[in-house]
């Protein structure tokens, strides 16, 4: 082969070597990152997970080898920051959460919308103090854990509350006596009746652990301020990955929709793939019970969205206007009453 021969040869592999990593990167994902936190009220992912309802949807899309990865974390904070960074594909928060991610990322490849809401359940505001009857109750013998101070939904639930109790310009009277902790430890540190932390803000199954024992009492319950069937938690995604991923995000959105559904329809399924995957010594009536709680919902549609937001942006922490909760979401779900 002549001079010229091995030039021309040259430049085609570069050439294909090129074409190749060019058709690499516009390659779309078989395998995706999801992460929720603890309890029950993440229950639709666990059905997802255990059923491997991903890899069904995502080989109805054509997708070779999918997979789905998930993953348990304890606060919202690290999770915020490994969505925007690409590490996740799919994270779980509050609602507050979601509008904070949305105004930090707003116009970017990595703007985060919710894909669909996960529960509505009792927060409850638990205490072993016997003094502490209202929020207003509260002073500085007492410590009130919550998954994360600050950013998470119980945080900005007792904002909430000490805003109608206190005036607007007191809507943090409490956070001094706030502490971030995951559920389960928290809820050991109040059934321990020992240490600082004497208060928990939760959801179930923690609340009905800590309201089984003696001396336990609920201060605050979220629906006083919210109302009823406020959704606790949502599945958020990045544009980013939305849109390199189409199919991808449709089989993730498929799969969820079908979780939900089972999850619904049959109940006792679901208690026990929970009773399973998180080795609970609760027994099947126990999960039962929280799953027929009359504010026990499992549903797609976003609620009380907007109760969270208009506070936000009262005490100035969005910088961008949201106009409607539909902001905050892409647009599967913007055929359902959300608010």
């Amino acid at each position: 082969m002549d001079k010229r021969s091995k030039y021309v040869a040259t430049l085609m592999i570069a050439a294909t070597m090129v074409v190749s990593v060019a058709t690499a990167a516009r390659a779309e994902t078989a395998s995706i990152k999801i992460a929720r936190q603890y309890g029950i009220i993440y229950l639709p992912l666990m059905l997802m997970e255990h059923d491997k309802l991903f890899e069904k949807y995502a080989a109805k899309e054509g997708l070779q080898n999918p997979s789905a990865e998930f993953t348990q974390l304890g606060g919202t904070a690290i999770m915020n920051d490994a969505l925007i960074s690409g590490s996740l594909d799919f994270a779980s928060v509050g609602a507050p959460a979601l509008a904070k991610l949305w105004d930090k990322t707003k116009g970017s490849p990595s703007e985060v919308r919710g894909m669909a809401a996960i529960s509505s359940m009792p927060m409850l505001l638990n205490t072993r103090d016997p003094n502490v009857h209202r929020i207003r109750d509260f002073t500085s013998k007492n410590k009130i854990a919550m998954n994360a101070v600050k950013v998470s939904i119980y945080a900005m639930v007792l904002q909430m509350a000490a805003a109608k109790e206190f005036g607007i310009k007191n809507y943090d009277k409490l956070d001094v006596f706030t502490v971030s902790l995951p559920h389960p430890e928290a809820t050991q540190a109040l059934l321990s009746g020992m240490g600082e932390i004497d208060s928990h803000f939760t959801a179930p199954p923690y609340s009905y652990q800590e309201l089984a024992k003696p001396g336990i009492h609920t201060v605050l319950n979220a629906s006083d301020v919210l109302g009823p069937h406020g959704s606790i938690v949502l599945v958020v995604s990045t544009k980013r990955f939305r849109e390199q991923n189409p199919k991808a995000y449709k089989a993730m959105f498929n799969a969820y929709s079908e979780a939900m559904k089972t999850l619904n329809q049959n109940k006792e399924y679901a208690a026990k793939v929970y009773i399973e995957m998180t080795k609970s010594k609760e027994s099947l009536d126990a999960v039962l019970k929280i799953l027929n709680d009359p504010e026990t919902e499992f549903t797609l549609t976003p609620k009380s969205t907007m109760k969270y937001v208009n506070f936000m942006e009262e005490i100035g922490l969005l910088k961008n206007r949201v106009s409607s909760w539909k902001d905050l979401f892409f647009p599967e779900i913007h055929d359902l009453p959300g608010n």
